[in-house]
């Protein structure tokens, strides 16, 4: 499985983004995917997941209400839509993919920066 993020970029404060996932090889439709990101000088962290079918969403309190994932399995293309950013949202993000049932991510995309200036 092959997952390459793009989508990022400098972006204002209150501003928009959203982040492409393309995967290629394996059976895209059966994997759960996720969003993670790293801040310079911090651990990465988790954003948010959805499930193979679009039906279970989950997000990390930080971005809840803000962000939203989305997947086409036709494109093989999971989304990451960041609205009203906040500098804090400045970081590294990366999508990964879960084969089992169990959001085990063991695979992962090459990362996009997103930076939010104030």
């Amino acid at each position: 499985v092959q997952l390459q993020a793009f989508g990022g970029g400098l972006v204002q404060a209150g501003g928009s983004l959203r982040l492409s996932c393309a995967a290629s090889g394996g059976s895209f439709s059966t994997y759960g995917m996720g969003w993670f990101r790293q801040a310079p000088g911090k651990e990465r962290a988790f954003v948010g997941r959805i499930s193979w079918s679009g039906g279970s969403l989950a997000y990390a309190d930080s971005v809840k209400g803000r962000f939203t994932i989305s997947r086409d399995n036709a494109k093989t293309t999971v989304y990451l839509q960041m609205n009203s950013l906040k500098p804090e949202d400045t970081a590294v993000y990366y999508c990964a993919a879960s084969l089992g049932s169990d959001w085990r991510f063991g695979y992962w995309g090459q990362g996009t920066q997103v930076t939010v200036s104030s």
